[in-house]
């Protein structure tokens, strides 16, 4: 295992190197490494997608891991290198801190044009060969502790706080990591996958308006999960139509709900547009259904929310009552202070006199 001290951190680094091999023989529209371990942890490095409308080279790290939706993180310094295989000074490094979660399961940046990428002359990809390097610390350092390159910059991947990879890959205890190359970044399961894309399978022209508007949501989790386009490629062209349709609109409901949207109303159109797109799509959403059980169970910590907020307003009508009643009193012990001053004045030569006494007379 390969261990390198940052040279102005008091953190340690350990380094994964992935060789690809035959680039252009790849997919590259579903391109990851191997899952490696660092840190007690599982990793892969991920390709964003070449698609005919990207015109640049990003690369992420991404959790391999499969972990719940909810209620973990992971505190991670870590570098993404993409080395030059001419001149090691031009290697390019985006370095950062990121706070791994259910909700951002990867983060990466852009690291140069694809012109500039394919170009043999700048070194990146020789002899077809490119390699990438992982250096990743998994540490609870306080960023103010540390000091990184000011000029990296790593971003999370577009909606990946609602995509995220659940693959697993099993390895066997006696497994270590070392500067190995992975010549291959699919798994089986992945060559098994054609090399198809969501307007592969379907006219995304016919669509109206609404159901546009879900593409974007809907391309980004074929991208994570591209078994969602395997299972539908022997279907009819009205089905592909209506299941991932009905994909888009559970995450559109996901990406674009609050909390506050989750009462009753918003727990069963949530509830039915899942139980519909479950019962009869044929995809499998093992990687969503965390999410959508998560929001349907926001209904019960509404009303608990809302038996809180009764609570609080009677405490807070009560507190109210109680300064008003103190403030009365503290009036009626001053009017009782001077009356009894008024009283007391008011017996100076004054006789008490008996009021029962009879008038009578003298009769001499």
């Amino acid at each position: 295992m390969e261990n390198q001290q940052g040279k102005n951190m008091s953190i340690s680094f350990e380094t994964f190197t992935w060789k690809i091999q035959y680039f252009s023989k790849q997919n590259t529209k579903n391109l990851r490494s191997k899952a490696f371990p660092i840190g007690h942890h599982r990793w892969r490095i991920r390709l964003y997608p070449l698609r005919k409308d990207v015109n640049h080279f990003s690369l992420y790290l991404m959790v391999a891991d499969s972990l719940p939706a909810y209620g973990w993180s992971r505190n991670t310094y870590f570098k993404l290198v993409l080395t030059n295989q001419v001149d090691a000074n031009k290697s390019i490094v985006k370095e950062t801190q990121q706070k791994f979660n259910g909700g951002y399961r990867s983060w990466g940046s852009t690291f140069l044009s694809l012109s500039d990428f394919y170009d043999p002359n700048q070194g990146y990809l020789v002899s077809n060969t490119c390699i990438i390097e992982a250096h990743v610390c998994v540490s609870d350092i306080p960023p103010h502790a540390i000091k990184l390159n000011k000029t990296s910059s790593i971003s999370p991947s577009s909606d990946s706080n609602l995509l995220d990879d659940q693959e697993t890959e099993s390895t066997d205890g006696s497994e270590t990591l070392t500067s190995a190359t992975c010549r291959s970044s699919r798994t089986e399961d992945e060559d098994e996958c054609p090399d198809l894309t969501l307007k592969d399978i379907i006219d995304l022209d016919s669509l109206g308006e609404e159901e546009a508007s879900f593409v974007p949501l809907v391309e980004d989790a074929c991208m994570w999960h591209p078994d969602l386009i395997q299972s539908q490629r022997n279907r009819s062209e009205r089905f592909k139509l209506w299941a991932f349709t009905c994909l888009g609109q559970v995450l559109h409901f996901l990406k674009t709900s609050k909390v506050k949207d989750m009462d009753e109303d918003g727990c069963n159109h949530l509830k039915g547009l899942w139980e519909e797109l479950v019962r009869s799509s044929g995809f499998n959403l093992t990687w969503l259904e965390p999410y959508v059980q998560s929001a349907l169970a926001l209904k019960s910590h509404l009303e608990r929310a809302a038996d809180m907020d009764s609570l609080r307003d009677n405490l807070a009508a009560i507190e109210i009552k109680m300064k008003n009643l103190k403030e009365e009193l503290a009036a009626a012990e001053a009017e009782f202070v001077e009356a009894r001053k008024t009283l007391a004045e008011a017996r100076k030569g004054y006789k008490e006199i008996d009021m029962n006494d009879v008038l009578g007379y003298s009769m001499f």
